[in-house]
């Protein structure tokens, strides 16, 4: 049996003032909310979105209670989307990361998380990796800090194709529920 799927927004800080309320993928929700200061996650992951339409930064969220936007290290106070990320239970984890572009250089392999690419593989940056099993977060600095990406199965080639502007991917973990 599957878990519900739930994700409140609220206005204040602390799960005060306005909410809503969201059980599946919505693109666009700001109109409802002045601003988003805090979240309660019921049946996670999501993802949560600056821009409507599933667009801007954009950060993963578990399971839990955010009672300000600095915990899921939020850059201000703006949410207008958000999707729930389908992961299976007891999924398989696997992934492989280029030191450059188009599938090249050096090919590293990874089956768990990694807080530091540089201390793990040796390498500065990803520039580009083929998810072949689960769901994962990139991290644009080490110890799962920064702008986050979220991949999820298939190739890219480059940067752009998860989304950023430059490969600064320092850090990666696997979505697990």
């Amino acid at each position: 049996m599957s878990e519900m799927k739930k994700i409140t927004f609220y206005e204040e800080k602390n799960f005060q003032g306005r909410r809503y309320e969201c059980n599946g993928d919505c693109p666009d929700f700001h109109t409802y909310l002045s601003g988003c200061n805090s979240i309660k996650v019921e049946g996670g992951p999501w993802v949560v979105y600056e821009r409507p339409n599933f667009t801007g930064f954009m950060y993963v969220l578990a399971t839990g209670e955010y009672p300000n936007y600095q915990r899921w290290f939020g850059l201000n106070d703006r949410i207008c989307s958000c999707k729930a990320i389908q992961v299976s239970a007891g999924g398989q984890y696997k992934m492989q990361i280029f030191e450059r572009g188009d599938f090249e250089g050096q090919m590293f392999e990874c089956t768990e998380d990694c807080p530091t690419v540089m201390q793990k593989f040796h390498i500065r940056e990803i520039h580009s990796c083929k998810v072949l099993d689960g769901v994962w977060v990139f991290y644009e600095h080490p110890n799962y800090k920064g702008r986050q990406y979220l991949l999820e199965k298939g190739e890219f080639r480059k940067p752009v194709e998860w989304g950023a502007v430059c490969p600064a991917v320092q850090s990666l973990r696997r979505i697990v529920v």
